[in-house]
């Protein structure tokens, strides 16, 4: 049984990793009606945060059927960090996560995310202030390490566990190499195999099959495995996941029918969530997975893209139920 503090996860839980624009409430859902154990939300600026930013407090909306939830903040200041996660505590989720890992610029630039790689002092402090203003659960989310010749996990996470950090999930890839090239899980390996390591180590990076996610469970002895890019239009990888590391055999993918029941469900839940136009628009990004591999799909795709009401959708999306009528999985 892998558990977070009193936070129980069952045997090798299977994470959904927190995406910037993906990860929100409508997503989550689908995702954890397919099996994953824990989810996080997107990751919430402090700053913004205790400007009440609007974009920033709606990242914060939790709901009880996603528990075990963690809400993940990022930021470079101390008392901001302490401010925000003083905020987070009040929407009750079961931890708050600290992203050390975001690689994109406008976020290192501001000595945050994956730029406090580069200051493990910073990184130190910052946690701590994060620890000591919550009596929940904190953990971390961080990268390998800067680049190829700072590659300094070891040290990282025995630093951050002696600070009170109560899991670690690790990218396997520096930030140089952004999401280039292949993640090495052999430090995150390292890590786990520490012997003054004592809490949850959680590999993350090119998991995308059931093979892949048993090879790297075996081999690399984490205590379990986050999902990105790999979940992205497709919830069902989690299920999938977990049938196989029971049964070590393929469970059924998912037929047509059932992509456009989930894909409709994702966009309805979006609706009501943030709205018709926004959800309308952000939409547009999970159509093409959501579909990957179905032939002729192309022109529904451009429709699906172009339609402004929730109306039209609907009426796209009757035309290709008749379109693809009884396409089973195997077929795509």
């Amino acid at each position: 049984m892998v558990k977070i503090a009193d936070i129980e996860l069952g045997e090798f839980p299977l994470l959904l990793a927190p995406m910037e624009d993906v990860s929100d409430p409508p997503f989550r859902f689908v995702c954890k009606q397919n099996g994953a154990d824990l989810m996080f939300t997107e990751f919430i600026s402090s700053e913004g945060l205790i400007r009440d930013a609007i974009k920033s407090r709606q990242k914060l909306d939790i709901f009880d059927y996603e528990k075990p939830i963690g809400i993940q903040i990022f930021g470079g200041d101390e008392e901001a960090m302490a401010m925000a996660t003083r905020i987070v505590d009040v929407t009750n989720p079961d931890l708050v996560d600290i992203n050390f890992g975001c690689p994109v610029k406008k976020v290192v630039c501001k000595g945050a995310g994956a730029g406090v790689l580069k200051n493990l002092p910073l990184m130190v402090k910052l946690t701590e202030a994060v620890v000591r203003s919550t009596k929940l659960p904190v953990t971390v989310k961080t990268r390998l390490g800067w680049d190829e010749d700072s590659k300094n996990i070891e040290e990282v996470a025995e630093r951050l566990q002696d600070v009170g950090i109560k899991a670690l999930s690790i990218h396997g890839r520096t930030r140089t190499q952004m999401y280039k090239g292949e993640a090495d899980w052999s430090l995150i390996a390292k890590v786990k195999n520490n012997p003054r390591i004592h809490i949850p180590i959680f590999g993350n990076g090119d998991i995308d099959s059931p093979e892949k996610a048993a090879e790297y469970k075996n081999r690399y002895d984490v205590d379990g495995i986050m999902i990105g890019r790999a979940s992205i239009g497709y919830p069902w990888i989690f299920r999938e996941i977990r049938h196989y590391l029971n049964t070590g055999e393929h469970c059924a993918r998912p037929t047509f029918a059932e992509k456009l029941s989930t894909c409709k469900t994702h966009l309805h839940k979006s609706i009501q969530w943030k709205g018709h136009g926004a959800a309308i628009n952000e939409m547009k990004r999970h159509y093409a997975s959501y579909f990957s591999g179905i032939s002729n799909f192309k022109p529904f795709r451009t429709a699906l893209v172009m339609a402004p009401h929730i109306d039209e959708i609907e009426s796209i999306f009757e035309t290709m139920e008749t379109e693809f009528a009884g396409l089973e999985a195997n077929n795509f």
